[in-house]
């Protein structure tokens, strides 16, 4: 019979030990452990394969999330004018894009992998667990940058908004799509069915619908407290100051640097939940 030595256990040569004579017994040496792969390689190599699995969706995904933005602005063109409603339908709108695919379809494939035993797989490979977490909320967040970017521009026609300071999505987009994705993330791997995960992160992505859609102005207190606490918020505020005549840069910056403290809890929190579902 064939017996199979793991790599970690297998012994490079059995030789005598120096200062002894080649009859005594002889002394297993042990080949060296490669050394644990760092964190950007390890994620980036993530990132190339989550792209490339999901690459074949990536019609399918960006059509259904921008037409239901759309659709959802041109239903509150009938009830909103102008002014700041149009800036905060317009920019929740755009942010609920990353929504859609950061958050509840992140949630749904981390609960399906959880399920089927696919982070077994990642657990055998030699990457940090922040790497796999980052590199698939990073994958799954690119597909929403065509669809944000046309929901932004066709919402600034619907409502005749200024596209001069349009390209504070490159800041919005990024860390909005952290934020929620790292929510995603921690929503399907702490879920203990992926139908559970399905429904949370369905769930989230409805609460982005509501509570990041509609101004602020028009919600009960209650719900406003609910709203401050949701990741989205503060890259919705951002955009929608960036539809006005003379933005206020420093209260632009002061809500995207809250997205981003929002964005590295969401990911740590996602990076706890996966190393507590791996060893399960």
């Amino acid at each position: 019979m064939t017996s199979i030595i793991p790599a970690r256990t297998a012994p490079s040569s059995a030789r005598p030990a120096p200062g002894t004579s080649g009859t005594g017994p002889a002394r297993t040496v042990y080949a060296p452990l490669a050394p644990r792969a760092r964190l950007l390689p390890s994620l980036a190599a993530v990132y190339r394969a989550q792209l490339s699995r999901a690459r074949v969706a990536r019609i399918p995904l960006l059509f259904v999330a921008t037409f239901q933005s759309v659709g959802i602005m041109i239903l509150m063109r009938g009830v909103v004018d102008g002014g700041a409603e149009a800036r905060a339908v317009v920019a929740g709108s755009s942010v609920l894009v990353v929504a859609f695919v950061a958050l509840n379809l992140l949630a749904q494939y981390f609960g399906q992998l959880r399920a089927g035993g696919g982070l077994d797989h990642y657990a055998t490979l030699p990457v940090p667990p922040a790497a796999v977490v980052l590199g698939a909320a990073a994958a799954y967040a690119s597909f929403t940058v065509p669809g944000t970017v046309f929901t932004a521009i066709t919402g600034s026609v619907l409502f005749q908004l200024p596209m001069t300071h349009l390209w504070v999505l490159v800041a919005v987009v990024p860390l909005s799509g952290a934020a929620l994705a790292g929510l995603g993330a921690a929503l399907g791997l702490l879920a203990p069915r992926p139908e559970l995960a399905t429904l949370l992160g369905q769930l989230g992505m409805s609460a982005a619908l509501l509570l990041g859609v509609l101004p602020a102005e028009r919600l009960p207190e209650p719900v406003g407290w609910a709203r401050d606490l949701l990741p989205s918020t503060y890259g919705v505020e951002a955009l929608a100051r960036s539809f006005d005549a003379r933005p206020d840069w420093g209260l632009i910056a002061f809500f995207l640097a809250i997205c981003a403290a929002v964005g590295v809890l969401s990911l740590a929190a996602a990076t706890w939940a996966y190393r507590r579902a791996a060893v399960r």
